[in-house]
């Protein structure tokens, strides 16, 4: 089967080159059993191209199951994808068939495989390398002949380089990788893909089929669309279901399209001191680490001045009346910047005092603030604070913590918090 006729058949719209050359390797790897790594953004498609592969191979009379391994709870998905026997935990009433069982002689696709944990991992290496696996709470091994198709968004080797993902198991997995370009490196296709959806949704929702002025067509394509596919689709249907004029503007388009921010917590490029190695959200912790220390710092310029020092390198006179009580509330950098009632800071006191009634207290956050800003040490402080709060209620905790109880439990065992 052609490239054409594989467009046809699976209703893929589009011709650049780098959606071409991503076409052509799947087709070319679906007869086999090899297992592929599909890498891309969210919102490419990258489902389609695992229904591709399957419906390409020997297994298409077999079953094919999607599982997304970022939705499944961190207690639960062994069980998930291996079955459990009856009575190996609470709640297990009864034998449960996993999915690697359920889907044997099949395909089986694992979207958002860098989210699988590290003990998960060791247990689908086993497969892939044997074929076995053994249930959650058995002792008895069990062949299986799946075929694995896994997708991510994520660099799975830089993972690898921080000890969050096997790098044997990746290479497992990336025996043929294939990389679906996002929807910005496809701009010919873009207006392409309007035109196809806009013919859908009039047909759907009863309406006109949409037409773009050369304004609008042009505001389309160079548009980032952030969200690729997915984004372009909704924004497609809303402007069907809420425009009357078949003709749209690039104002009326313009009205649909999210400004892009430009500001954090996305860090497209590498800046001095982040990025490398560095996820999103350590960066955001290592900001908001950095901006305390700056803080920390101008309390000591002001206690400086206080006491009536000239080395400072404060030129400007202090003023006559300094607040009282003026304090720094500690941030809860795992609550999404959301200030808790914690142990204030003291900034400034009042200038009114004599030097020898001064008292500058350190608090216990003061203190580890200058001895101790890892991340590692900030992020143990927040969820052994969070635990003490809501005494031991571990959702209550997560909830605190703006994270996922998935998440926390994973923080509680990597911290032996138990």
């Amino acid at each position: 089967m052609d490239l054409i006729q594989v467009k046809q058949r699976f209703g893929i719209i589009g011709n650049s080159t780098k959606l071409n050359n991503a076409l052509e390797t799947a087709i070319k790897v679906a007869p086999t059993d090899m297992n592929v790594l599909i890498n891309g953004e969210s919102g490419v498609g990258k489902e389609s191209f695992s229904k591709l592969i399957h419906q390409l191979s020997g297994r298409k009379h077999a079953p094919f199951i999607a599982v997304n391994c970022g939705a499944i709870p961190e207690g639960t998905i062994d069980s998930e994808l291996f079955g459990h026997e009856k009575g190996s935990f609470t709640g297990a009433t009864d034998k449960r068939k996993g999915y690697f069982e359920a889907v044997n002689g099949g395909t089986i696709f694992l979207d958002e495989v860098g989210e699988l944990p590290l003990g998960t991992q060791a247990r689908l290496l086993r497969i892939l390398e044997n074929g076995e696996f053994i249930k959650v709470g058995s002792s008895v091994v069990q062949k299986t002949d799946v075929r694995v198709v896994a997708a991510t968004n994520r660099d799975l080797l830089e993972r690898a380089t921080q000890g969050k993902f096997r790098e044997d198991l990746y290479y497992r997995l990336a025996t043929v990788p294939i990389r679906v370009p996002k929807l910005a490196e496809r701009k010919e296709d873009i207006y392409l893909l309007f035109r196809k959806f806009s013919m859908d949704f009039a047909e759907q929702h009863h309406s006109q089929m949409l037409e773009l002025s050369a304004e609008a067509q042009q505001l389309l394509v160079n548009y980032p669309w952030p969200g690729n596919i997915r984004q372009l689709r909704n924004i497609t249907e809303q402007i069907c279901v809420l425009e009357n004029c078949p003709l749209i503007s690039a104002q009326i388009l313009q009205n649909y399209l999210p400004v892009a921010q430009p500001g954090l917590p996305m860090l497209l490029g590498k800046s001095e001191g982040y990025g490398d190695g560095m996820s999103e959200r350590d960066v955001f912790y290592k900001v908001l680490l950095d901006l305390r220390k700056d803080v920390n710092d101008l309390k000591k310029v002001v206690f400086g001045l206080l006491e009536g020092r000239s080395d400072v390198g404060m030129p400007t006179p202090m003023p006559q009346s300094v607040p009282h009580n003026l304090y720094e509330p500690t941030p809860n950098l795992l609550n999404g910047g959301r200030v808790e009632q914690e142990q204030p800071i003291p900034v400034f006191i009042s200038p009114a005092e004599t030097e020898d009634d001064v008292d500058f207290i350190e608090t216990e956050s003061t203190q580890n603030d200058l001895s101790d800003l890892s991340l590692e040490a900030q992020e143990l402080d927040m969820i052994k604070r969070a635990l003490q709060k809501n005494r031991g209620r571990r959702k209550k905790a997560a909830q605190d913590l703006g994270i996922s109880e998935r998440t926390l439990y994973r923080k509680i065992k990597q911290y032996e918090l138990d």
